[in-house]
This record gives C-alpha cells, structure tokens and sequence, in this order.
C-alpha cells in the first residue's frame, strides 16, 4: 500500500510543481532573468500599464491625467468589466490608448486548469475585440502570477504574456507620493510600470491615489529624461 501511495503522489507532486514553477516570475528577481516578459523594452523610456478595468470612476479619471501629461498607455482590461461598462473600454481606445488582456476574472492562475485559463482568456479577447474594435496582443495575469498552464493558454489564444519591473502597490490607496515614489524605487531605463485605474480587486477609491501620482511621476520622468510609452511601442523593435 505504501507503495502505491509513492507510485500515486510523485507524478502528482511532479505535475503541479511544474504547474507552478511559472510563479517564480511573480517575485522581482527571477522577473530581471526574463528581462521581455518583465517588460524590459528599449532604452530610453518606460512603458506605462494599467490593470483591473475599465472602471465608470477611475478610468476616466486616469484618461484625463493622461491626455493632461501628453501620454500613452497600455491598459490590461479584464472581460468582466468590459462587460460591465463596455463605453468605459471603447473610451480607452478612442483616447489612443492601448488595449490588452488581463483575464476575464481576477483570479490566481494557480488553483485554475489550462483549460479554465484558455476559456477565460478566449472570452476576455474576444469580449475586447467585439467592444473596442482592437484585437489585444498582451496578456498579464491576475496578480502577475503565471503557471504553466497561463503560457499555453496565452500561446493557444495568440496573446504575449507581459509583467513588469516598476509597481505603485497603488492598490493600497496610500498617500500618492509614496506611490510614485515606490514606482521610481525600482524604475530604470526600458522598464514597465504597473497601476491601476480600477479598485474592482482593491481598497475603494484607490485610483485617486493613482491619479494623483501620475503628475508626480512625470516630475521624476523628466528629470531622468525618460519618456512614456505604449507596451506596443516599447517593445517593438522597429520603433
């Protein structure tokens, strides 16, 4: 009997360490060994992202920041709230932003099958599509934690899996210069950064400390004469 149980548990032990190894990446220093999935992009500027939305409340918001600072972003849009407020993601695009995939629940990838993940991936791009008229070419997990079964989804459904280097932890609604100056802690030269403009998945009214960081982290970003950038112009090696 003991052996069965041995003969039973170790493929099983195999197959959902390999289902998670992925993970690793979710911690900032196994990200810097994966320099493109982390987001590291031409030098020069950084890329900005936003996650969660679109939101009735904080996408707008971020919206008019943005058009106010003369920048372009990279929004990863999750299915259920483009469902939800489908004029706030084609509001997004119409502004020249940027779309991608963020899922179409926030959920860890961990505890979902490959299977759960395709489907949750297909509807998310499809239900973008249909509503902005782009097909999203990015695809960033629920709390930036892949599996294995996140990468083979992504692959089947035709979608870039992209973290980052740089994050607010703006979700925590803290004051707005400590979320700038988390971002800047970390940020260097060809960096992604991470916020969000939704508090779908975090304390309410959060996005107002994201908007209220952006005009600080454009001080810092001129300073150090870096510009802004979409994830598609960032990291695309012909621009």
């Amino acid at each position: 009997m003991t052996r069965l149980r041995t003969a039973i548990a170790v493929p099983l032990v195999g197959a959902a360490v390999a289902h998670a190894l992925p993970a690793v990446t979710a911690r900032r220093p196994a990200r810097l060994l994966t320099p493109r999935l982390a987001g590291e992009g031409r030098a020069g500027g950084v890329a900005l992202t936003f996650d969660d939305g679109p939101d009735p409340h904080g996408t707008p918001a971020v919206l008019e920041t943005l058009a106010d600072l003369g920048w372009r972003a990279t929004f990863f849009l999750l299915g259920s709230q483009v469902r939800r407020f489908p004029e706030m993601a084609r509001l997004v695009v119409d502004a020249g932003h940027e779309v991608a995939v963020h899922g179409t629940l926030h959920r860890n990838h961990l505890i979902r099958t490959p299977l759960g993940i395709r489907r949750d991936l297909r509807f998310a791009a499809r239900e973008i599509a249909e509503v902005t008229g782009v097909r999203p070419r990015w695809f960033r997990p629920p709390y930036g934690i892949l599996s294995t079964g996140s990468l083979w989804a992504a692959r089947e459904v035709g979608l870039v899996p992209v973290l980052w280097t740089a994050w607010g932890k703006d979700w925590r609604a803290g004051p707005a210069d400590e979320v700038a100056a988390e971002v800047m802690s970390t940020l260097r030269s060809g960096g992604t950064v991470l916020l969000h403009d939704s508090d779908c998945t975090s304390r309410a009214g959060s996005w107002r400390s994201t908007v209220a960081a952006l005009p600080l982290l454009a001080a810092e970003l001129r300073v150090r004469d870096l510009e802004v950038r979409t994830l598609g112009d960032h990291l695309d090696p012909r621009c």
